[in-house]
C-alpha cells in the first residue's frame, strides 16, 4: 500500500436487478483493486439496493472509479462515505468451543462486548457480535484462546448521519 493509499467507504444506491453486483465488482477488479468488504441489501424501496464497499486505494484512482460507477446505467447514487460523519458497523458470527467449565468465562466476555448468544450446543456456542472493526477484532482475538472453530463476517455497512 502506497503512502497515499487509504481506506475508502463507498455507498451505492443501485437498481435491484440481476447482474448489477457483477458489473460493479468487475469495475474494481479491472483496475486492480481488492474489495475488502462488500455488503448488499434491499433498501426501504424494493426496487433499489444499497451497496457498501470498503476498498484501499489512493484518492485519485478511487475518484476515477466513482465517476465510472456513476455512469453505469443501474447506478442511482454514489457517495464517498470515508470523509463524512457516518454510522458504521460490522457483524460477525463466531462459533467457539465451549466446554461446560469454561462457558461462564465466555459468557462474561459476551456481556462485556455487548454481544449475544445465537446458538448453543453441547460443545459450542455461536456468538453474534456487532460494532466497529476494532471491537470485532478484539472479540475474535479473545475468543481464539477458547478455540474458534468457525467464523463469518458480514462486512461493513455505513450510512451518512443526519439529512
Amino acid at each position: 500500500m502506497s503512502a497515499k493509499s487509504r481506506r475508502h467507504i463507498i455507498g451505492l444506491h443501485v437498481e435491484n436487478k440481476p447482474g448489477v453486483l457483477a458489473r460493479i465488482a468487475s469495475l474494481f477488479s479491472a483496475r486492480g483493486f481488492n474489495i475488502e468488504s462488500l455488503n448488499v441489501g434491499e433498501t426501504e424501496n424494493s426496487a433499489t439496493s444499497r451497496m457498501t464497499i470498503a476498498v484501499l486505494g489512493d484518492d485519485r484512482a478511487l475518484e476515477q472509479i466513482r465517476k465510472q460507477l456513476s455512469r453505469l446505467i443501474d447506478t442511482l447514487k454514489v457517495t464517498e462515505l470515508s470523509d463524512l460523519p457516518c454510522v458504521e458497523t460490522d457483524i460477525a458470527l463466531v462459533k467457539v468451543k465451549a466446554a461446560p467449565e469454561r462457558r461462564g468465562e465466555i459468557l462474561n466476555l459476551v456481556n462485556i462486548f455487548n454481544a449475544r448468544i445465537a446458538d448453543v450446543s453441547d460443545r459450542h456456542l455461536v456468538v453474534e457480535v456487532s460494532g466497529n472493526e476494532d471491537k470485532l477484532t478484539s472479540f475474535i482475538s479473545l475468543m481464539g484462546s477458547y478455540g474458534v472453530t468457525e467464523m463469518v463476517r458480514a462486512g461493513r455497512i455505513a450510512m451518512k448521519r443526519g439529512d
